[in-house]
């Protein structure tokens, strides 16, 4: 199974970019590829309905689009912003959604966040969901928020306290097991009957429900 992981941060410092390696790390042991990217590799202008109606997704999107579509799952370790989900993933997250067929769409999704505040960014984290879900992704029910991330990891970039470790441990874990076992049901297909089919039903719920969120420019 492979994995696409990252930290939804520009700073080079981040502590969510210590977190994602470390999730990386356990991934990888439980026999998954983990394909570890950088959030600077997919940089990309603000959404504009404009933009996306005359060119299209631009390069960064597209790139991080043909990630997403060889994953099988996703490990996110996001910010928290003001209470909130932080305004690149989100635009990452508009951009992307705008491809056809959607391509967050059945993948599984874990998500965490490192934060200096005594609540670790799990308020954002909430917020985090809901577009991601919006878009038919999976979000593993648990979510690993570290607090006082400025003091958790050691000088080997571990987490200093083994409680905590052993909780991130076993999500990861857990995550990689249920997406393996998602994979044939929402992964792709092998047959081509059974492309042609997930195909059907992909166009059938494009078509028919709406299920994509209008952007504010539409709405």
């Amino acid at each position: 199974m492979r994995i696409l992981a990252f930290a939804a941060s520009l700073r080079e410092k981040s502590l969510n970019r210590k977190l994602i390696a470390l999730a990386a790390q356990i991934g990888g042991a439980e026999g998954a590829e983990v394909d570890l990217a950088e959030f600077r590799e997919f940089e990309m202008p603000l959404y504009s309905g404009d933009v996306d109606e005359r060119a299209g997704l631009p390069p960064g999107a597209l790139k991080f689009k043909r990630c997403l579509e060889r994953a099988d799952a996703v490990m996110i370790s996001a910010p928290e912003y003001n209470y909130s989900i932080s305004g690149v993933l989100k635009n990452l997250i508009d951009w992307v959604s705008r491809a056809r067929p959607m391509p967050w769409r059945g993948k599984s999704i874990y998500l965490m966040s490192a934060s200096p505040s005594p609540m670790g960014g799990i308020r954002g984290l909430w917020q985090t969901r809901i577009p991601l879900e919006g878009c038919g992704a999976l979000v593993f029910p648990d979510m690993f928020a570290l607090p006082h991330a400025n003091e958790a990891f050691d000088s080997n970039g571990g987490l200093r306290d083994s409680s905590l470790a052993e909780r991130l441990r076993r999500e990861v874990v857990g995550f990689v097991r249920l997406a393996e076992a998602i994979v044939p049901i929402c992964g792709q297909p092998t047959s081509l009957e059974a492309q042609k089919r997930q195909k059907e039903i992909a166009s059938a719920l494009e078509d028919e429900t709406e299920l994509q969120p209008q952007t504010a420019e539409q709405g």
